[in-house]
């Protein structure tokens, strides 16, 4: 896996070039759409920064981190409602090259992820499985029965551009589909638009 130029002491890790407010164009979301009663695809425009949290510590275990939000419209609708928001924290522990994701999103659902990364790493991939008790995923009763989430997957990548790509696939047990399995994707690339600097702003 291909590392990064170290600028500074990078206590955030394989988290450093995230710091800092974004947005994107280019959102693909494929999904089952239960209107239509089909699988189709919703192009969008998303919103997100990252800001530092303070150092957190489980008795001799120390995490450095993010809090973090994101939110996307459909492309004709950005003045409207967003279809997507979520919040999070993404935590970094370098004694074992863990990236944590711990995320909501407003449909009840809770999703602990993890990945395995070393410090100047341009590529994190989280993965979270259903009963897994470290990186997990918790969800609704209405959920359970009619969509269940059963596997999450995300990537996020720093490209050389300065750009920041993240892509997700979740499978789900749909009622509406018989049952059956269905994989939802999702992929964005995001600019930077805005640094966070101690005296003023550098974008």
């Amino acid at each position: 896996m291909a590392k990064r130029k170290v600028l500074g002491p990078q206590r955030l890790g394989p988290l450093t070039p995230l710091v800092g407010e974004w947005e994107g164009n280019v959102g693909v979301d494929v999904s089952y759409h239960n209107d239509d009663e089909i699988t189709g695809k919703t192009t969008y425009y998303e919103k997100a920064w990252f800001k530092p949290i303070p150092t957190q510590t489980n008795g001799k275990q120390k995490l450095e981190g993010l809090f973090y939000k994101s939110t996307a419209w459909r492309h004709g609708e950005e003045a409207m409602e967003p279809f997507h928001d979520e919040a999070g924290f993404l935590l970094w522990d370098k004694i074992n090259k863990q990236v944590i994701r711990t995320v909501v999103f407003g449909r009840g659902i809770a999703i602990q992820a993890g990945a395995t990364a070393e410090a100047q790493d341009d590529e994190i991939n989280f993965k979270a499985t259903i009963g897994d008790p470290a990186y997990g995923i918790l969800q609704n009763k209405y959920l359970l029965e009619n969509a269940e989430l059963r596997s999450f997957e995300s990537t996020f990548k720093f490209n050389n551009d300065g750009s920041f790509t993240h892509s997700s696939e979740i499978v789900l047990k749909l009622s509406a589909m018989g049952g059956e399995e269905m994989k939802h994707t999702d992929i964005n690339t995001l600019q930077r638009i805005k640094s966070y600097h101690v005296g003023g702003d550098d974008k």
